[in-house]
This record gives C-alpha cells, structure tokens and sequence, in this order.
C-alpha cells in the first residue's frame, strides 16, 4: 500500500502509464486513506468519491484502448477550496458560498482534468484565505499531521495537510502572502510560489463570483507536493496565458536543469531585519549554509539594502485594492493617488530585487518566525523561544515576494526539537522557477530526509 500512497505523482502516472497499476487501484487507495485519517485532520471538505472511482473506470479504459490522456493520466488530486471546479462545491470558506457550485471549471481544474487528472475533492482553507492558519465558519479546523494540536498553516493548510498524510499526491495552493509557503513549511512538504502572472487567476476566489474581477496582482497559484519534479511538472500543466486572465504572458518555461551545487552562487539570510526567528530554524539555515559551503557553493550571508518595513507598508497598502470588494480597508479605501504611489514603490522594491538576483542565484531565507505553532484564535501572540510575539508578524518573511512577485519554492531541510519540519524559501529572480526548481533539487539531495508524519 504505501508504495501507492507515498508515490509521487510523477511516479504514480508512470506506473498507470506502463500499467503496473491501474487508475482504480490508485484512487481507491487514496480514498481509504482519506476514510481513515480525514476525521481527525479535516483537510478534505468536500469529496466526491464515487465520481472519482467512476473517472478512474473511464480513464484506465482509455489506456486500454492505447488513449493517452496527458501527464497527469489518473493521478488523484485534490484542490484547494478557492478554485472553481464545475459541479463541485466550491466555497472559499465563506458562508455566503456555502452552496456555491460553479457550472464551469476555472482553469486550474481545467487543465489538471485535461493533463489527465482526476479530481477527488476540495481541502479547507481560512475565510477568503486571509489568515495562516486554516478554520473556518462552514467546515471548523484543519489540524497539522505531525501534531493535532498545531496549525497545517493556511491558507492552504488542507492542501499542505492532505500531502504531508499521504491523501493525495498533488495539490495545487494559491499565496498573496505565504499560502504555499507556510504550510509547506509547516508540513514538511514542499511547495511553489510561481512568478507573479505564470499562472492564471481565472476561477480563482475570493474574486467572488458576483463580483469585478480585482486580484490582479500579487496572488499566485502553484503545486504543492512530495517532490520537486512534481512541482516542475505541475506548473508545466497549469502555467501560460488561458484567454481568460490577461494579464499572464507567453513567457516560456525553459527545462530544468540539473546542476552540480558548486555551479550556484547563493546567498542566505538567518532572519530579516526586526523580525524574529526561531533559534532552531536559525541554526537549522546556518548548519545549511555550511554544508552548501562545503560542497563548493559560492555562499555568502546577504540581503539587498533596503526598507524591510517599508516594502511590507507597501504590500499591505496594495492588498487593501485586492481585497476592495470583501474587507473594509482600515481608513477607508485607498484614493487613485495611493494606489498609484503605492503601484511606483513595487517597481522601486522589483528593481531593488532583481538587481539582488543579477549577482545571486537565489536566497536561502526563513519562511516564518516560527514551526507549526499550537492552534489559536486569529491574533493572539504566538511564542517564539519562550517570547510572545505579535501574530501579525507571522507571514512577514513571505509577504515582499508577493509584492515583488518573484518565484520562491520551498522545501524542508529539518526539524526542531519538537520534531516539527523547518522549511526555507529558495528565492530567484522573476522567470526564474526553472533555475531555482533545479537549485531546490540539488539543495535536496544534501539535506537529510524529515520523513513522514506519524499517522
């Protein structure tokens, strides 16, 4: 069985492809193992098992008669609650949809159906994704694998949750401002932020069906999963302009490559300046940096000089005008004039970056102050070493790449003393996923394993 479970996506479709297993046999065990650990974790929300054993019927009898249906062919997967998928519940979280069913796919849906996937459900998520960690009125809490009493993150906690229990394979999240990335991090799963406009929004909540469309910036949709090859393989099926959200262009996605490590230069940050970081998760990126160091990698501690605090006022600022339609903005709405300071001041923290990322590959850097910290109420101080702090500065080592919208993946490299994972943000510059999916790849063949959740 666990050769199912654990199987990678990329795995998994070779094996349906050459017919070493069958579509059925793959899903079925994916849904008993949503059967026996989804009550305590409540990662899946809605499930649709008999259509996806009836998908799997169709799809191994496709194969039969030598139809190849793409790279996704009967791979389970599950979506996060945001994206619209025809005929299935779709709700963001948000009691106002809690019956909502979309009569067509967003494309996301769309082109994981169309790569040959087979969609089992949809995973919980925080109220229109806006918190780190994933509760909501509709569906109540998602706990975290490795430990009940702690948070999966968020917002897509059900996403990271769901991999890190061995329910599905792949998911794919969406983050304006660490919703891969924390729960990635807090799962010990890894996950991708795409460069910003990679992937299209189309279909995408909590752009409310009712309403204009108004996350144009900053928010990005990208896989999470086991492996960087499933990641690079997922964003291959979902990446490039869709006729819908014009804003995406036709940048190409250039292969990934496998470089020795001694071919990088990189460079690495413990923490940002003023914020905190956990002491394990500090030891955790210096023990990093020298063993990189030692593999022959030009590695040195850097970040660019800039105002951390200002380009996070900024961000805030924008996502008021993202968010215009759902929440109040403190002060009232911003004025045309804001937005279009706030608009020059991105540019000026874009340019800042990407010069950063003319001398540097990428940047090893914290994803949050913290591991998967115990469940509270939205707010309440978090400790960090034994110190409270501010909740509110919980996703602040993620939020400037959302404003920048440079590609980040992320991966584990180890635990803390609680045996929770630690993860790290590889950070490049904008168009750059193939060159840091690679960089991630070889970062992953010197860290030792976190291994799985004790299920």
């Amino acid at each position: 069985m666990d050769e199912i479970i654990y199987a990678t996506a990329t795995e998994l479709a070779a094996a349906i492809r050459e017919r070493r297993v069958s579509a059925v046999e793959v899903v079925e065990a994916h849904l008993r193992r949503i059967e026996r650990h989804n009550p305590a974790i409540n990662a899946v929300v809605t499930l649709d098992g008999d259509g996806a054993v009836a998908t799997a019927r169709e799809v191994d009898a496709a194969l039969a008669r030598g139809e190849y249906g793409g790279p996704l062919h009967g791979v389970p997967v599950t979506l996060k609650d945001c994206h619209a998928t025809a005929g299935m519940r779709t709700t963001a979280g948000y009691p106002p949809l809690a019956d909502y069913v979309p009569e067509q796919d967003g494309t996301i849906a769309a082109r994981l159906k169309a790569a040959g996937a087979i969609v089992l459900g949809k995973t919980n998520v925080s109220t229109l994704l806006a918190d780190v960690q994933s509760s909501n009125a509709l569906f109540g809490r998602t706990n975290n694998p490795w430990h009940l009493e702690r948070t999966p993150g968020g917002s897509s906690g059900g996403a990271a949750a769901v991999v890190a229990a061995g329910m599905v394979p792949l998911e794919i999240g969406s983050d304006i401002g660490g919703s891969i990335r924390i729960p990635a991090h807090c799962c010990g799963i890894v996950g991708l932020k795409p460069t910003e406009h990679r992937v299209s929004n189309h279909g995408h909540i909590p752009d409310l069906p009712t309403h204009p469309r108004s996350t144009r910036i900053m928010n990005c949709i990208g896989p999470m999963a086991h492996s960087i090859d499933d990641l690079d393989l997922a964003l291959r099926v979902i990446a490039g302009p869709d006729g819908y959200d014009l804003d995406v262009p036709p940048v190409p996605l250039p292969e990934v490559v496998s470089s020795p490590l001694g071919s990088f230069r990189l460079a690495w940050a413990s923490s940002f300046p003023d914020l905190p970081i956990q002491r394990d998760t500090r030891a955790a990126i210096e023990r990093l940096a020298s063993t990189l160091a030692g593999e022959g990698v030009a590695i040195e501690e850097a970040l660019p000089a800039i105002d951390f605090e200002e380009q996070l006022a900024v961000r805030a600022r924008l996502r008021e005008v993202v968010r215009i339609f759902i929440e109040q903005p403190v002060g009232g709405p911003p004025s045309a004039e804001d937005y279009l300071r706030a608009l020059d001041g991105r540019d000026r923290f874009v340019r800042v970056w990407e010069a950063f990322f003319g001398h540097y590959d990428a940047l090893i850097c914290p994803v949050q102050m913290t591991t998967a910290f115990e469940h509270r109420e939205r707010g309440v101080p978090v400790p960090v070493d034994g110190v409270d702090q501010p909740y509110e500065l919980l996703p602040d080592y993620c939020r400037g790449f959302n404003l920048t919208g440079h590609p980040v993946v992320t991966i584990p490299i180890g635990r803390d003393t609680d045996g929770l994972p630690i993860g790290i943000q590889i950070v490049g510059a904008r168009w750059s996923e193939a060159r840091i999916l690679g960089i991630a790849k070889a970062i992953a063949e010197v860290v030792a394993p976190v291994g799985r959740p004790s299920l």
